[in-house]
């Protein structure tokens, strides 16, 4: 394949990867200023992770990298953003699948943040319970969280298709 064709197939994977995770945190907004769905702190973090596989995702099409080194580069960032996002959504589908026995979630993320170290908070949320593990919105029987499980590993699979492939 030659370099100009493999460069616009990438830029037209990666802007098409962007777009989706824009359209994914703009319903989620949507969601949640619309229909009142607060987002629980396993939520807001998997929306940080969308957005950073999005900026990888805008920046490496805007970049459209010619050679194979520097797609393959955007190819690993938007893979490794995608795996966070992968171990945060399936750790909040194993909560809402497994409840804990106390249902609270604790004291709200901004409190946490005023309150405690940035690694004592990540691994107060990943330890998440309660609300973290209430089902509010389901569609075609999955909740959210299994939604957004999906859409990372689709989006994923998508980066890695678009950067690694011949």
């Amino acid at each position: 394949m030659k370099t100009s064709t493999a460069r616009s197939t990438f830029r037209t994977h990666f802007v098409l990867g962007f777009l989706a995770c824009a359209g994914l945190l703009g319903y989620a907004i949507y969601l949640q200023l619309h229909d009142g769905l607060e987002p629980c702190p396993l939520c807001i973090f998997q929306r940080i992770a969308f957005a950073a596989l999005g900026v990888v995702f805008l920046v490496g099409a805007l970049h459209a990298p010619a050679g194979r080194g520097g797609r393959r580069g955007y190819g690993a960032l938007a893979v490794v953003a995608g795996l966070v996002g992968i171990g945060i959504a399936g750790r909040h589908v194993w909560l809402q699948l497994n409840p804990p026995a106390i249902p609270s979630c604790g004291a709200g993320l901004e409190f946490m943040r005023e309150t405690m170290s940035t690694t004592s908070v990540i691994r107060k949320v990943l330890t998440g319970s309660g609300d973290c593990g209430t089902v509010d919105w389901t569609f075609l029987g999955l909740s959210m969280p299994a939604w957004s499980l999906v859409w990372f590993v689709l989006l994923t699979g998508w980066a890695a298709h678009a950067a690694f492939r011949r």
